[in-house]
C-alpha cells in the first residue's frame, strides 16, 4: 500500500439511496402516507450533473429518523425499474430498523389494510423482520434489533474469519468446476438457520 495515500474517510451513515420509481406521486403516497417517512427534497434538471448527459428527471427524497434518505428518480416515461433476470428477487432489498417487534406488527397491520402483501415477522435469532415490496418492486425489509451491541461485537471478532474460509472454500470450487468436478453452487460449511433444512436433506 503506498504510504503517502490519505487515510479512508470516516463514513458516518448512509446518506441516501437512490432507485428509479415508474410514477413519483405513486411512490410519495407509499413512504410519506403509508410507511411515514416524510417527502423532504427535490432536485429536478433535464442534465444529469455527474455525465452530463441529457435525461430529464424528478430526484426526490424520504428522509428516516437518522437523517438518512432513501431517494428515488422519476424519468417521466412511467417506465418501472426491470428486476436483476438473474437474481432471486429476495437477494437485493433494503432493510430499515424499528425500535420494536410490537412496531413490526403495527406496520404489518398498516401494510396488509393498504393491501399491501406481507411476509413475517421472521425470527433471524438476533433480529425480526417482515419483508414486503413497494410500488417499484423494491423488496423492503423492516427490522426490529434482538441483539446487544456486546452480543453483536461477540459476533464481529469471528466474521472475518467465517468469510477467509468461505473465500478458501469458494477458490476450491472454482477449479473443481472448471475442470468439470462438480457443477453445484457453493454452500456454506456452517448452517446458522438449521430449522429451515427439510428432514430429508
Amino acid at each position: 500500500m503506498n504510504a503517502t495515500l490519505p487515510p479512508p474517510a470516516a463514513v458516518q451513515q448512509l446518506h441516501h439511496y437512490a432507485y428509479r420509481a415508474r410514477d413519483a406521486e405513486e411512490t410519495r403516497h407509499f413512504y410519506e402516507d403509508i410507511l411515514g417517512l416524510p417527502l423532504y427534497h427535490i432536485i429536478q434538471s433535464d442534465y444529469v450533473p455527474s455525465t452530463g448527459e441529457y435525461c430529464p428527471y424528478t430526484h426526490f427524497f424520504f428522509r428516516l429518523q437518522d437523517g438518512s434518505f432513501i431517494a428515488f428518480f422519476d424519468l417521466g416515461d412511467d417506465v418501472a425499474a426491470e428486476p436483476s433476470p438473474n437474481t432471486p428477487k429476495w437477494v437485493n432489498h433494503i432493510s430499515f430498523r424499528v425500535n420494536t417487534v410490537q412496531e413490526l406488527e403495527n406496520t404489518k397491520a398498516r401494510l396488509q389494510a393498504h393491501g399491501i402483501e406481507v411476509l413475517g415477522v421472521t425470527d433471524h435469532h438476533i433480529f425480526k423482520s417482515i419483508y414486503f415490496f413497494d410500488p417499484n418492486g423494491i423488496r423492503l425489509e423492516l427490522t426490529a434489533q434482538l441483539a446487544d451491541e456486546f452480543q453483536m461485537l461477540q459476533e464481529s471478532k469471528t466474521a472475518h474469519a467465517r468469510l477467509a474460509e468461505w473465500n478458501a472454500r469458494k477458490e476450491q470450487w472454482r477449479k473443481e468446476r472448471a475442470s468439470g468436478q462438480s457443477s453445484a453452487p457453493l454452500k456454506p460449511q456452517t448452517n446458522d438457520r438449521p430449522e429451515f433444512v427439510p428432514a430429508s436433506s
